[in-house]
């Protein structure tokens, strides 16, 4: 298993998103769940990420997901917020409700509670889209406590928008 990322490399990995999005002239929205905004608290730390980042849906519970990123009842109800359907929904609500050209969306169990056996606590789906292209999601099995899982689901998250954008 790798190495749970500290801060200073989060904030390399966010600079390296920061400089990509910049030199493509790409504009990046989040929706977030079980990061609770963290992706989005690491990319507006850097000074000029207004010229890049766009904004952030922070949408812990199933009727945030539902009112601001229009994720359907029904998906939740059948597929369970921690899930590709979700996830995708997520992202296109991001894509379709912010002005930006990429977007991402995650949603996990982060614990220490919440786990099933279906779907353990370290379970997170990890969405990207361009605006205009279709989703690709991804499903993660982080190990480690609360903190580990998020900063794994962090990396991740925005390692996929550095994949997009050098694709």
């Amino acid at each position: 298993m790798t190495a749970v990322p500290d801060d200073a490399s989060l904030r390399a990995l966010a600079e390296s998103v920061g400089e990509l999005l910049r030199e493509r002239g790409q504009v990046l929205a989040t929706a977030e769940s079980c990061t609770g905004g963290w992706i989005a608290k690491l990319l507006t730390d850097i000074a000029g990420s207004s010229a890049w980042f766009e904004g952030a849906a922070i949408t812990y519970s199933n009727e945030a997901k539902q009112a601001l990123l229009g994720v359907a009842p029904g998906t939740l109800k059948r597929h369970g917020a921690v899930s590709r359907d979700t996830a995708v929904e997520m992202v296109a609500g991001a894509v379709a409700s912010l002005d930006a050209t990429v977007a991402l969306a995650v949603t996990g169990i982060a614990g220490p509670a919440g786990g099933t056996a279906e779907k353990p606590v370290g379970t997170v789906w990890i969405a990207w889209q361009r605006r205009g292209g279709e989703a690709r999601a991804e499903e993660f099995r982080f190990k480690g406590d609360r903190d580990a899982v998020r900063r794994r689901t962090v990396a991740a998250a925005l390692r996929g928008i550095e994949r997009i954008l050098v694709s």
